[in-house]
């Protein structure tokens, strides 16, 4: 735990449904307002009512069709589909707030790092510095077929490319212009000055990208970089390159050993370990008292969708449930998919053997992310012994029913949370990275960090 209190992200996607499946039947769900603008903007001034830090927007290219080897249960279950670009939310959303960000899940297999570059300083811009990247290798065959690929890049692979992607944006972030390039000047009629714009004249593997930055410094140049790696080159991808961390593990051991292991690779590339923040997912199930919140649940968990559970974990660990047992163990197994999906249920935890049926069961609501049910003390209990004892340092907190979910919990548990001194009042300052650091005026990634080197 390197914070001074808990962190807080609002853990969405720009579709139907995201990690919970079912549940946009349960009624008063707003599930169906996906495409609403009015309903984004609902949502963030609701997150920074309760002083979020952001809304950490997933994303995912393709449709999940490893489940029967069919896309129809994704189609008719709204498996995150239909979906749309999170992208696009960003500036209306960041218009009715002042302090909240925004992290926007990018695929380094499927963009181009020169473009991609230019995307993110542009909302860096319009928001003054309030952008953060998530950056993942993507994971599903559809997407690659769709996206002009004859098959999905090895695990590896993806990851050699997603080392020379951000070696080309860090380059056109951090090399690219001087801080005082722009000049501005009337007179001369120079706005800016050439001999401080600079190529980059990057060679490589994957990207031959002469420059320069088509865009002139952002608040933050490099936005805010959250990864999410588990598998062994995912975790050294993430010491390198994150300073906000997605953590997948069901377990306190699973955590606490993730958060280690992850300090001692950043610390051996030359990082202050402190410098990497964790946030594990959660799924939270209030009510004003422990009987209203397990009625929640219970309406909830009816409204579970195993069928589509398991057509989602499928797609998230590439492997066809649909022809297991649901009495058989789920063993470890190396894919080419999400490798913290399958390591949750069983590297994790390995004191339990889950069977099918179980996993499809657990992850119906927040898919590997435990879900914390009873009143705003009890899941404040909750989150205080996990940021105090366990050491991470926020949660991001994934919906079960829109806006059911985040509003409970702004209304309930944060004003508990403010109340023991563990949740802001106000903002430290005017941009993310201000704020995820407690920092005023740290906009620019850390002097240690690769990129800066």
């Amino acid at each position: 735990m390197s914070s001074d209190y808990i962190h807080l992200n609002l853990f969405t996607m720009n579709s139907v449904e995201h990690v919970t499946t079912g549940n946009w039947r349960t009624p008063g769900d707003q599930s169906d307002r996906y495409t609403d603008a009015d309903y984004w903007q609902e949502v963030a001034r609701t997150a920074e009512r309760g002083g979020f830090d952001g809304v950490f927007f997933a994303d995912v290219r393709g449709i999940y069709d490893v489940y029967g080897g069919d896309r129809e249960t994704a189609i008719e279950n709204a498996i995150q589909t239909p979906s749309n670009d999170p992208a696009y939310l960003v500036p209306a959303m960041a218009s009715v707030t002042d302090n909240l960000g925004f992290a926007v899940t990018k695929s380094t297999s499927y963009n181009h790092p020169y473009q991609l570059a230019r995307e993110l300083s542009t909302l860096d811009h319009l928001t003054d510095g309030r952008v953060a990247f998530n950056i993942v290798t993507s994971y599903l065959e559809s997407a690659a077929r769709n996206l002009g690929l004859g098959e999905r890049m090895d695990h590896d692979d993806r990851y050699d490319r997603a080392d020379e992607f951000m070696d080309v944006c860090y380059a056109l972030w951090e090399d690219s212009w001087d801080d005082d390039a722009v000049v501005r000047d009337r007179e001369s009629g120079v706005y800016t000055d050439p001999e401080k714009v600079r190529a980059i004249d990057f060679e490589g593997e994957f990207f031959d990208v002469p420059g320069p930055h088509g865009a002139e410094p952002s608040t933050q140049r490099t936005p805010v970089l959250y990864q999410a790696g588990s598998s062994d080159r995912g975790r050294e991808f993430a010491a390198d390159n994150a300073e906000a961390v997605f953590v997948s593990q069901l377990t306190e051991e699973g955590v606490r050993d993730y958060v280690e292991d992850m300090r001692d690779r950043a610390a051996a590339k030359g990082r202050d370990p402190d410098d990497l923040l964790f946030f594990p997912g959660i799924a939270p199930v209030v009510g004003e008292t422990e009987e209203i919140a397990r009625q929640k649940y219970e309406t909830y968990a009816e409204n579970v969708d195993t069928e589509a559970t398991l057509a989602l974990l499928s797609g998230f660990i590439d492997l066809d449930f649909s022809e297991l047992d649901p009495d058989q163990k789920v063993e470890h197994i190396e894919t080419d998919a999400i490798q913290g999906a399958i390591n949750a249920f069983t590297k994790n935890d390995p004191d339990r053997d889950w069977t099918v049926e179980e996993v499809a069961e657990f992850a119906g609501l927040g898919s590997t992310s435990p879900v914390v049910v009873g009143s705003p003390e009890q899941v404040a209990d909750e989150l205080q012994h996990w940021y105090e004892d366990v050491g991470v340092d926020g949660f991001n907190i994934k919906e079960i029913v829109r806006q059911g979910t985040l509003r409970d919990f702004v209304d309930m548990v944060v004003p508990e949370l403010r109340e023991r001194g563990l949740v802001r009042e106000g903002y430290e300052g005017e941009t993310l990275r201000e704020n995820l650091f407690e920092e005023e005026g740290r906009t620019r990634l850390a002097d240690d960090h690769p990129a800066r080197n």
